[in-house]
């Protein structure tokens, strides 16, 4: 019974099918009929006009994303806790030519105006301290929280004032928009690129960013490349991508995930550390607790000395979700 994470997912058999159909000759690279369809299908999902590039990762979403927006000498300001600064090994920092990644509070993993006020104001317009280009948010944030379309307001309108550009981690945004029972548009906001998460969905080996501002597309083409991104056979990310928007397939599986982290959440009552808002459940759990738990057949990732992580994917058995939520009441 597998609660370690989204990422150890069965991959959706609607998106096996597409990969399926997808295996005929086509033109290389992104010019294949299925890589030419993204703009057009996203730009439905947005109700705006788009610009689409497909990667294999949520690291190079991210980090090819945040290239086109921060120069070498520039910072990217995030939640200490975001992705990009814990989980992705330094690759902020070599995408983007050794730009900083400056570190910002807020309680559940989220910012607040106030903690992006403070880490901004006392910056020096001087050459002798990095100057912020971008705003990083994580959607929902990396302790399973969801920003509300109105703090998006207020977080995008103060970037918007001090001149920095927008970026959106949404390697569970399908989750966040599922909980949050709003568009997709409104769940985003006002961000120059989302990196629009398909593994941790139902997908295989497919991310894609989705662009708002083309001239930034324009750029991430290249940087892409450079990067060994590039795909020969595109044609099989998108297949992915678009399988999982079909149908709103996307929020059909995040709705599933969140309906099982909410059975266990449930459960665990006082002992939960954070809201859960998508598909993740932190607990306080002792370490005594964690083995009992892991002799009844569950994996998860502790979190620190004195809690754990639990995440549900699209493809978390009710009965499974059930049974881990009476182990939870019971101990």
């Amino acid at each position: 019974m597998q609660f370690l994470s989204d990422n150890s997912a069965a991959v959706h058999p609607q998106v096996w099918d597409a990969l399926k159909r997808a295996d005929s000759p086509d033109t290389p690279y992104d010019t294949d009929v299925l890589s030419r369809r993204l703009d057009e299908a996203f730009g439905a999902l947005f109700g705006r006009e788009v610009a689409v590039l497909w990667v294999a990762s949520g690291t190079a979403a991210n980090c090819l994303a945040l290239s086109t927006m921060v120069q070498p000498h520039g910072g990217v300001l995030c939640h200490r806790e975001a992705h990009i600064e814990m989980d992705e090994g330094g690759a902020p920092g070599f995408y983007l030519h050794g730009a900083k990644l400056v570190l910002a509070e807020g309680e559940h993993a989220k910012l607040t105006p106030e903690s992006l006020r403070a880490a901004l104001d006392p910056i020096r317009d001087d050459v002798h301290q990095v100057q912020v280009h971008a705003l990083s948010l994580t959607q929902a944030s990396e302790y399973g929280c969801s920003y509300r379309p109105f703090e998006l307001t207020e977080l995008t309108g103060l970037a918007r004032e001090r001149g920095l550009k927008v970026q959106m981690d949404g390697a569970r945004f399908g989750n966040a928009v599922a909980w949050l029972d709003c568009s997709p548009a409104e769940a985003c906001g006002d961000v120059d690129a989302l990196s629009f998460g398909c593994v941790k969905n139902g997908g295989m080996s497919a991310e894609a960013i989705v662009f708002f501002d083309p001239a930034l597309a324009d750029v991430a083409r290249y940087r892409r490349k450079r990067a060994g991104h590039l795909q020969s056979k595109g044609r099989f990310l998108a297949a992915q991508v678009l399988a999982l928007l079909e149908g709103d397939l996307w929020l059909a599986n995040a709705r599933a995930a969140n309906a099982a982290a909410g059975e266990i959440a449930h459960a665990a009552g006082e002992r939960l550390l954070h809201p859960v808002e998508a598909n993740e459940v932190f607990l306080r759990c002792t370490a005594a607790e964690r083995v009992s738990l892991r002799g009844e057949g569950f994996g998860f990732y502790d979190w620190g000395p004195d809690a754990a992580r639990f995440v549900a994917a699209w493809d978390t058995k009710e009965g499974d979700a059930r049974a881990l939520a009476r182990a939870i009441a019971a101990l």
